[in-house]
């Protein structure tokens, strides 16, 4: 019962914040990318128009590490196996996602759930604020459920 009354006062002060402070947090954000790279970011779309510029630049680079990426994730994901197979990994994986990048629904994607990850993105195009929201509340759900809850609800 205590775990239920924390989770709903956690719930409430997330959506709480993410209204309060939402669109300042991101423009924070966003402020402090542009001071780190030099590149002037007021939004999503000039995100876009920013990244879309470095991979023209510099496509040499990113197909080199992409063909990186490629072999050293297979060797960590096959030394790993055992491990991130169990439900409890899986489930700090799927907080850790919805924390940092909840918005964009990476844990949603990585917890095989598709359709949730689409619809996070397209929630994070239209009103990013509550793309923030629901990945945070998403996380704290993880955070109070037990491993064989989350095995039976979320993993597929």
């Amino acid at each position: 019962m205590f775990k239920k009354i924390i989770l709903i006062v956690a719930v409430f002060i997330v959506i709480l914040l993410a209204l309060s402070f939402g669109e300042l947090a991101f423009g924070q954000v966003f402020a402090w990318i542009s001071s780190l790279t030099g590149v002037l970011i007021r939004n999503l779309d000039e995100l876009f128009t920013v990244v879309s510029a470095y991979l023209q630049a510099h496509t040499g680079k990113v197909l080199l590490a992409l063909l990186l990426t490629v072999p050293a994730s297979l060797w960590i994901l096959g030394s790993r196996r055992e491990s991130l197979g169990r439900p409890t990994s899986q489930r700090r994986i799927a907080i850790v996602l919805a924390i940092f990048l909840g918005w964009l629904g990476a844990h949603r994607f990585f917890l095989g759930q598709i359709g949730w990850g689409l619809g996070f993105l397209v929630m994070a195009w239209i009103f990013i604020p509550l793309a923030v929201v629901l990945g945070l509340i998403d996380a704290i759900r993880y955070l109070f459920m037990d491993d064989e809850t989350f095995a039976a609800t979320q993993l597929h």
